[in-house]
């Protein structure tokens, strides 16, 4: 279990905070709308008590706690006791209540995933080919690349409010399985001199 982080615990408090003021009639419905897109939290129109949770899958990987507790927060949290796959490995909870989002962040951050800049116009998915480490073709594992990439920009202010998302993708494989042509940046290995 990684543990929360400093960074994550501050934000939630934060954000709950903001919750306390909105239900109190004291905060910009404004200000909320952006805090909670730069966190991964999107309204549901006609529901304004209701959210979706996007949680980001750090280059597309989650270890066996992580799917226990993405089961357990579906179960507990919303109301289809759905989780949802993304085709850019994230998951996503529908119809969260505003209240229990908070419990929602904390249960996710505490093994290792996160929902920041999964949502709005930031640096989001960082994906990664998923026969990384183990594809024979691969001159070389690219996942170390993405995950450094990927802590790189987590809560970085360079990708903080950009004109659009942005999204980028690593690929080992002489097939293209992480599609980075769709992405803003694809990264292809490739080895100087070799074949």
């Amino acid at each position: 279990m990684a543990g929360l982080s400093v960074e994550a615990e501050a934000e939630i408090q934060y954000l709950e905070a903001m919750i306390a003021r909105l239900e109190a009639g004291e905060e910009d419905p404004e200000d909320f709308r952006v805090y909670r897109l730069k966190n991964g939290i999107y309204g549901i129109r006609g529901r304004p008590e209701h959210h979706m949770i996007r949680i980001k899958l750090p280059v597309g990987r989650i270890s066996l706690e992580g799917l226990r507790v993405l089961a357990e927060v579906a179960e507990q949290y919303t109301e289809n006791r759905l989780a949802h796959v993304t085709t850019r490995q994230a998951v996503q909870l529908h119809h969260v209540h505003r209240r229990d989002v908070p419990k929602v962040l904390r249960a996710v951050n505490a093994v290792g995933l996160t929902t920041r800049e999964a949502c709005g116009h930031s640096i989001r998915a960082i994906t990664c080919c998923p026969y990384a480490g183990v594809s024979p073709e691969a001159p070389f594992d690219v996942t170390p690349y993405a995950e450094a990439t990927y802590r790189y920009f987590l809560r970085h202010p360079v990708g903080q409010n950009l004109p659009r998302k942005f999204k980028i993708a690593f690929e080992g494989c002489p097939t293209d399985h992480a599609r980075t042509p769709i992405h803003d940046i694809g990264a292809v290995a490739a080895v100087e001199g070799g074949k």
